[in-house]
């Protein structure tokens, strides 16, 4: 059925569930995963916390070591359970179109992702990135919640 699974993480506890069971489903289809964060680029106003906090330079190595973070544990969970996987940091200003373009271009069959990342202020201006990928993927997609 799908061969090739998009899941997308922010490194939040929600997408860290989505992370196990996009895993868990590629483990149990013989399907390969892509892994893929998406970091905002530096913006002097903003919403997100750790800009505000930093200046570019800083922002964007924490944004980088965060992201290695995620990804590194993203890896390890689907090496683990024996999927073949493949990780990437996009730097974006809509991760909903970072995420679709990476399934695009690394032949994704299915995103997995969580039903939402963002929380607060930031859910109510930008929307969820969830909806947006719902709207505008023409690959299926699978939210968990």
């Amino acid at each position: 059925m799908f061969k090739h699974i998009l899941i997308p993480t922010d490194g939040s506890e929600l997408a860290g569930q989505a992370v196990d069971k996009g895993v868990a489903l590629a483990a149990s289809l013989g399907a390969a995963v892509t892994i893929v964060t998406v970091t905002e680029p530096f913006h002097i106003l903003s919403t997100d916390a750790m800009q505000v906090e930093s200046s570019r330079s800083s922002y964007d190595a924490d944004a980088a070591a965060y992201a290695d973070r995620v990804l590194k544990a993203a890896r390890a969970k689907a090496e683990a359970a024996g999927v073949r996987v493949q990780t990437h940091h996009k730097w974006h200003d809509d991760p909903w179109q970072a995420i679709i373009d990476t399934a695009l271009e690394e032949g994704c069959d299915l995103i997995a992702m969580a039903s939402h990342g963002r929380r607060g202020v930031a859910a109510v201006v930008m929307g969820s990135q969830a909806t947006r990928i719902l709207t505008h993927s023409k690959i299926p997609v699978l939210v968990y919640r």
